[in-house]
């Protein structure tokens, strides 16, 4: 990767980590489309290795608001739907994920902007998981599904909640992913130098999010996958 394009991918992850510090989700939705376009080989595992530290310092920030019986719910399905994401590696081209990407974010986007106010229960817990579990540990991208699930309710426990769920995921599907011989140490590598520009973002999002407008800013998250996943869809 030239250095034009390592720099690209550093203010990438600033604003991302800023993003999801802030409003609890968008790293993976914004990071992982213009990773594709870099690097298609950077999918997965260099989008759920980033997000590792960043999902610690967000569950420890906000684990008072933290939703302990839907995060144990989706917890299950996640892990349980984690072999069933790394199959779509196997099966799914390299060159094709990119594709996978895109389509994945833009349909998620849509669902999620026109998605009706509800009140979550078991089933719509072990539903989020179950996909994240197959999107996740295929393409890196997880968070749209929770989002659905949470959107709705107070931005600390939607916050609290994606970042303990996503830890446990990240670590699971990377632990099979390595397992069975598709990580790479050196995805891993790139994710531990841009650590600067991720603390960046997320120390910015400590002075912000509790006067953002949690609703607007996933809003502009949602807007921003739509036109990224397009474009990652188009350039594949």
């Amino acid at each position: 990767m030239s250095g034009d394009a390592l720099a690209v991918l550093a203010v990438t992850v600033a604003v991302a980590a800023f993003v999801q510090g802030t409003s609890g989700l968008g790293f993976a939705l914004i990071v992982a489309p213009v990773a594709g376009l870099l690097d298609p080989g950077l999918l997965p595992v260099f989008v759920l290795t980033a997000m590792i530290p960043l999902n610690l310092y967000v569950a420890w920030r906000e684990r008072r608001s933290l939703d302990v019986r839907g995060a144990g719910w989706i917890t299950v399905a996640r892990l349980t739907a984690t072999p069933a994401g790394l199959a779509l590696l196997w099966i799914v081209p390299e060159g094709r994920l990119g594709v996978l990407v895109g389509v994945s974010t833009v349909l998620a986007a849509v669902v999620s902007l026109f998605m009706p106010s509800f009140v979550p229960g078991r089933a719509a817990y072990l539903g989020a998981g179950v996909v994240t579990g197959l999107s996740e540990t295929a393409t890196g991208v997880g968070g749209p599904p929770l989002a659905l699930v949470y959107q709705h309710r107070p931005p600390g426990e939607l916050r609290a909640t994606v970042a303990v769920c996503f830890l446990v995921g990240e670590v699971a599907s990377l632990a099979l992913l390595f397992a069975t011989g598709r990580g790479h140490a050196g995805d891993m590598g790139r994710a531990v130098l841009l650590l600067p520009a991720l603390a960046a973002g997320a120390w910015l999002s400590r002075l912000v999010h509790t006067r953002v407008d949690a609703r607007k800013m996933r809003g502009f998250v949602l807007v921003f996958a739509l036109v990224s996943g397009v474009v990652l869809m188009a350039g594949a």
